[in-house]
């Protein structure tokens, strides 16, 4: 038990030491290396050929773009 504390402690003390750095610097939060983009993927799913539910996404999503509504107004 006597370890665990310690361990506990310890790792206490260097996330409070990582949260006063991060809020000393007042940098928002930033990927690391520009994600899939950077590897030449362009979407999540780099699929030729989605699966149905992801098409059915993809459609109500267009309509929803394209449709004029008292809130896009």
């Amino acid at each position: 038990m006597t370890i665990f504390l310690i361990t506990f402690g310890f790792f206490l003390v260097i996330v409070m030491a990582m949260a006063v750095g991060y809020i000393f610097q007042q940098k928002t939060l930033a990927g690391s290396c520009g994600g899939l983009s950077s590897m030449g993927i362009e979407k999540a799913c780099d699929c030729d050929n989605p699966c149905e539910k992801r098409q059915e996404r993809e459609r109500k999503a267009a309509l929803k773009e394209n449709s004029i509504d008292i809130k896009n107004i």
